[in-house]
């Protein structure tokens, strides 16, 4: 193997301070939400991209819960923008993609026969000129 061709993946991990680490870096639980969260973002990417509709944004916000026993649980909030020439069915289709997807990221999939909760609650809108970007990142504290 040609090891100049090998894209390296750096981060720091910890052990969380309950369990008598420094915290300091991504626990393993965080890593995981993290896969599933990549995984489910590209699967939605690609649907949405294969389907030719006309997509003018794609935002994404996940939320991981720990609950009392280490039990996680996972929740995924994509919003879909289309832009102001979408027909109601490409609507129809973006909102069915939504859920597609979550039953296509393998590694939601993998945590859901493990007994991980995982669940899309996605949204689809038209952008009628009401600057939906803007409408997301404001809130987010995201620079533009």
């Amino acid at each position: 193997m040609d090891v100049s061709k090998v894209k390296i993946f750096k981060t720091q991990i910890a052990i969380p301070v309950p369990k008598g680490g420094s915290g300091h870096g991504a626990e393993p639980q965080q890593l995981l939400m993290s896969s599933a969260v990549a995984c489910y973002t590209m699967t939605l990417a690609y649907m949405l991209d294969r389907s030719k509709l006309p997509v003018s944004g794609f935002y994404m916000d996940t939320v991981g819960s720990v609950s009392t026993g280490d039990q996680l649980g996972i929740v995924h909030y994509p919003h879909v923008v289309l832009s102001e020439k979408a027909t109601n069915e490409d609507v129809a289709k973006a909102e069915e993609l939504i859920w597609l997807a979550d039953e296509q990221c393998h590694i939601g999939q993998l945590l859901i026969k493990a007994g991980v909760p995982v669940k899309a609650e996605g949204k689809v809108s038209v952008d009628l000129g009401d600057e939906a970007t803007k409408q997301y990142i404001d809130p987010h504290g995201l620079n533009w």
